[in-house]
Order: structure tokens, then sequence, then C-alpha cells
């Protein structure tokens, strides 16, 4: 299949999606419909996962060359009662599911259960459960929360985290009931595509457009894939332990997945932390990283991360953020001692150096650190900031600089700025198997702001060829293999060179300007070809002029 028809199939996707949100735009305000429709979204994804699995287990039971195979002469034939009760009880054997990363989803919670059942419960109904057992139900919510509830009871990693709210929803429970119908037909299956790719489609989509309906609020959670996808390509987080402060619903670690599967690498190779103040989008992140079986450790409860660090002992070979830029009132309640503030204490009215440092006191002595910060950051001498950006340069801790163009981001218009630091600039191999030169007293500046498409008439992506050319001038410079200065785009500086600068780091004073191709054009030829052009210009100015006053007095009007 195409890339073109996989494009087509998506776009279709996304359309359904925004109507089942549509359906309940008029009854709840943004905030709530999209924890109502991304739960239902879950919900239908695990269900559909856990089919396919049961489905290719089915035949691996009754297929005489698989390691699994139920020899139906052992159970009275392949008629038999005791045959198909033995299929049974083996498909609901937790095992197969977990060897493979397939979430566990009791048969209560089957999507199913929910849609053969959705309209009998409007108004209340009892009803016989999959295990035999009978339950009442008050209606169309209340069935959709005790799915929730068998999910979390059975998958501890979720405890408190799904969003068990539908009982209470002020919304007419027939149209509920038309919601999960409308879910019901989001295919998770394709030719091409395999069923995880299609969910992180749904996901991104639906969080991108959320972001944009509710405005800065709801944007603080999402950060545009292209961007995500360029600090994990970066850096390539193959094995150890990466780590978010700041991590919104999971990009950086839905990414970083992306980036190992497509190299061949193993998922179960790294080890996720994350920490998020938000409560419902620390459950979104939860749920994300559920779907996909990641294992994930993202403390006890959403948190400060300044004042309730949910992973002090934590020494990570990779972190990646996107915090809120230029953070007021972050700190209190946070000593000026605190161990994190080696290079300097941050200014109350400006997180951007206390989000880097907490980064970099996280960070495994060979470890890199990818940071999304607003373009202050690289320039400010106010309140201790510059103080703390010229230390960070003189202890040789900051590989690269990437400038980034503007309006990237769905929430914010302000500039931004991506930091790479590490505190291991020596020659060395990392997980992904690149043999680094040593890079001591060296610093890379890229300057990007001229990259990109508009994707729309207000946000700007880029694309695969973008990524690509900045992130092969950051390795080829890092291994010291095909890296040249580019004039305009990259610039390799020694620490001399920013010392001469006054430590700021803004690319633009590094990179300089592009190379002008030369103009072979004489000056006075140019003159008379220009000339004659800005004539014929004005002779049809004039001519729409007279066109438009003709025009206006056949209205009745003069000018």
């Amino acid at each position: 299949m195409t890339n073109e028809e996989e494009q087509q199939f998506l776009t279709s996707l996304e359309k359904k999606l925004w109507n089942a949100a549509d359906k309940l735009r008029s009854t709840l305000d943004a905030a709530q419909y999209k924890h109502t429709v991304l739960g239902l979204v879950f919900l239908k994804y695990v269900s559909d996962a856990f089919q396919i699995r049961q489905d290719e287990l089915t035949e691996q039971l009754k297929n005489a060359e698989h390691d699994y195979y139920l020899d139906p002469a052992d159970y009275g034939g392949a008629d038999s009662e005791e045959y198909q009760d033995e299929i049974c009880a083996e498909l609901e054997q937790r095992d197969y599911y977990a060897e493979v990363n397939v979430f566990w989803v009791p048969a209560a919670a089957r999507w199913k259960f929910l849609q053969d059942n959705n309209k009998t419960v409007i108004g209340g109904a009892e009803l016989t459960l999959p295990d035999g057992s009978t339950k009442k139900f008050s209606s169309v919510g209340h069935l959709i929360d005790n799915a929730l509830e068998k999910i979390e009871a059975d998958n501890p990693k979720l405890k408190g985290v799904l969003n068990k709210q539908y009982t209470r929803l002020q919304i007419d429970q027939a149209k509920l009931g038309e919601l999960i119908d409308l879910v019901a037909t989001i295919p998770f299956t394709h030719a091409s595509l395999n069923s995880q790719d299609i969910l992180g489609h749904v996901y991104e989509y639906m969080l991108g457009q959320f972001a944009l309906a509710e405005g800065k609020k709801g944007g603080q959670f999402y950060t545009p894939k292209s961007i995500v996808s360029l600090i994990v390509e970066m850096l390539e987080p193959f094995k150890g332990r990466v780590y978010d402060p700041a991590m919104g619903s999971g990009g950086f670690f839905v990414q970083s997945e992306h980036f190992i599967n497509a190299h061949k690498g193993r998922i179960g190779d790294v080890s996720i932390y994350g920490q998020e103040y938000n409560h419902t989008t620390w459950q979104l992140a939860a749920m994300n990283m559920a779907i996909r079986g990641i294992d994930f450790n993202f403390g006890k409860e959403p948190a400060s991360t300044y004042t309730n660090n949910q992973h002090p002992d934590l020494r990570a070979d990779y972190v990646m953020a996107n915090p809120p830029f230029n953070m007021k009132e972050w700190d209190t309640g946070v000593s000026e001692s605190d161990p994190r503030w080696k290079y300097g204490t941050p200014p109350s009215g400006n997180a951007n150096f206390a989000w880097l440092q907490h980064m970099l006191y996280h960070l495994a002595p060979n470890g890199s650190l990818g940071l999304l910060l607003a373009n202050g950051s690289m320039s400010s001498n106010t309140n201790n900031e510059g103080a703390i950006r010229k230390k960070l340069i003189e202890k040789d801790l900051v590989e690269c600089m990437v400038a980034l163009p503007g309006q990237l981001f769905t929430n914010t218009q302000i500039p931004a700025c991506i930091w790479f630091l590490t505190k291991n600039k020596g020659a060395r191999t990392t997980a992904a198997g690149r043999k680094l030169r040593d890079r001591k007293g060296e610093v890379l500046f890229i300057d990007a702001r001229n990259l990109g498409y508009m994707k729309d008439r207000v946000l700007r992506d880029f694309t695969a060829d973008d990524l690509s050319q900045v992130t092969d001038a950051f390795h080829n410079w890092q291994m010291g293999e095909g890296y040249a200065d580019v004039a305009g785009f990259v610039k390799s500086a020694e620490l001399a060179e920013i010392q001469k600068h006054d430590h700021v780091l803004t690319p633009g004073r590094y990179v300089g300007a592009a190379d002008q191709e030369e103009d072979s054009e004489p000056f006075a030829e140019k003159m008379a070809r220009l000339t004659a052009q800005l004539k014929g210009q004005f002779e049809e100015s004039d001519r729409l002029e007279k066109e438009i006053k003709k025009n206006l007095a056949g209205l009745g009007y003069e000018c």
C-alpha cells in the first residue's frame, strides 16, 4: 500500500474522530469531551489489540506446527465440547498476551460487551456478565465506568489513572450510546499500518485538535510531533533510562518507542521515567504508555517537579522535555540551597534555568539531554541567568544549540530553541553504536529558522528532509565524518569564540549569513529591465484604477 493510500486512510479516520468529538461539543466543555472521547478510544483500542492477539492465538492453538498446539485427539475430537472449552480457557490465559506486550482486557471491559449492551442499560437494567454473575447498571455511563474499573483492577499500573467519570456526565445517555457506536467504527486494523501506529496517530491528532480547541491551557501538554522527533532522533535513546520531568501526555516516550522500533531495537531495553503536575494530563500519559505495552514509572502521583520530586535518586541516560516557557512563581517552597542549583540560583520570575539545572542534576555521567526553551534563555543576563549560562558554558556542558522557526506551537508564539547538553564530550561509543570523537571545548550552532513549511494558515511544521538536515549535521559533527560549516545554517565554535560573544548562545551570531548566489547580470542591463517592468506595473495600475472608477460610477458612486 502506498504512502498516499495510508495518508487517505488516516485522514478519513481523523474526520470520523472529530465527528465523534462534535457529538459532545454542545453538551460538554472542551476539557470534558477530550477525556470522554479519548477514554472510549482507549477502550476500543485495547479491545481491538486484545482481539487481534486472541484470533492469532486461536490459530496457533489449532496449528499442529506451533508450540502452542492443542491436539484435539486429547480432548475427544475437534468438535467435542471439551476441546472447545479447553480452547476458550487457553484464550483467557494472561501470559499469552503479556509475552507480546498486549494489554490484558477483562471480559466485561471488552468493546463487544459495551456495544452489545449500551442501548439496554439506558434508564437502567440488570445484565449477565461474561463470568456468569449479574449486575445492575443505572446508565450507559455506569457501563463504561464499570469497564474502566475492571481494567484498573486487573492492571495495577493504571490504579487511579483512568478517568471514571462517565456516570457523572451531564449528558443524554442515548447520545453517549451513539458515541460508542461511532467509536466502534474506528478501524485499528490496516493492510500496511500496524494497530499501534494507527492508535498513535489517533492520540496525536486528538491531542493536537484539543490543544487548538482549548487554547493556551490545553496546549500545555502537547508538543508538536516533528519537534519531539527532532530531539529524539538527535539523542537516539536506544538503551537505558529515559526521563521527562514535564512529560505532558508522554510524547517523548512515544517517539522514543517509534525510534527504537524503526531501528530494530527493543523497547524493553529502555526504562521510562516521567513526572507531571496536572492530574488529567498525568492520566493521559499513563494511558498512552499502557496501550503501547510500555512499562513506565510516573511516580506515585501527579506532583510539582520542584517541590515534590518523584524520582530524587534517578540518574538518567537521556533527559528530554518541553516545559512551560518562562514559567513564573515556580519556586514557592523551594530552597535557595537546593542541591540542583549547582550553577546558580534561578530567578523566581523565570523557571528556564531551573528546568535546565533540574535536568542536569538527574543526568548520568555519560548522559545527554534535549530541552525546549524560549529564545530568551540563550541571551538573557537578568537576575543571574547570564551567570548561570556562563558557568554551563565554562564547564563545557553545552553541546549544541538549535534555533527554531516561529509558528511551530498551537499554544504560544514565543520563539523557541533547543538546548542539547552532555556531561561527557570525550570520545566514546553511544548506545546507538556511534563512535563519537573528542568534542571538548566545542559547541555546535544550528540555525533552523528558515526550515519547515506552513501546514495551514497559522502553523508551521518540519518535513522529513528538514529533520534529516539538522540531525545529520549534528551526528556528522559528533563523529567528525563528513561535517563542514555551512554559512547561514551550521557552525562549530570553540569556547574562546563564545566568550568573545559574552556567552550568548544565539546560533545566528555564529553561523553568519547564507552565501548569496553571484549575480552575473550587468548592473546597467538589470536597471533597464527592472525599470521597464516597473513602468508596465504602473500602466496596469492606472488601467485598473480607471476600471474601478467606471464600475463605481455605474452604481451611482463617484470618487
